[in-house]
């Protein structure tokens, strides 16, 4: 009888303290996943993203031409864009716009790429400089 009488006065005790402000303010810093002091001492969280850049963030890259392809714009537009898909020095193969008129590129050509997007051709992201290795400048006509 004195036994349980003692357990249940420990059990109350012990209530007691833990129902005090003092401990519950440490107990819920402790058990909180972001509470504002842990915010606090980490900072914001900012997401780690791979940089989105077509040359890994050169201006120019050497390729060799795998194929030429004809590609067409999106919907307003109505022209057939004459592209390439090259294989890069850095080792992607991208497809890069022929600009000007004319061209005479076939496979195994070496051509210089540039960074620069084609806006009404989806996934055309570098184009090719025009009288650098075996892409020859515009003749005039």
């Amino acid at each position: 009888m004195n036994l349980t009488r003692l357990i249940s006065g420990a059990t109350s005790l012990f209530s007691n303290i833990c129902s005090s402000s003092a401990f519950t303010s440490w107990n819920t810093v402790r058990e909180m996943g972001s509470s504002l002091y842990r915010m606090h001492r980490t900072g914001p969280h900012k997401k780690v993203r791979a940089p989105r850049q077509p040359l890994d963030g050169k201006p120019f890259a050497k390729g060799i031409i795998l194929k030429t392809l004809i590609k067409k714009p999106k919907k307003p537009n109505s022209a057939n864009r004459k592209c390439v898909l090259v294989r890069l020095s850095n080792g992607k193969e991208m497809v890069a716009y022929v600009p000007g008129i004319g061209h005479n590129l076939q496979e195994h050509n070496i051509v210089l790429c540039r960074v620069g997007r084609l806006q009404d051709v989806p996934g055309v992201k570098i184009k090719c400089v025009r009288g650098v290795y075996d892409l020859p400048h515009v003749k005039k006509s």
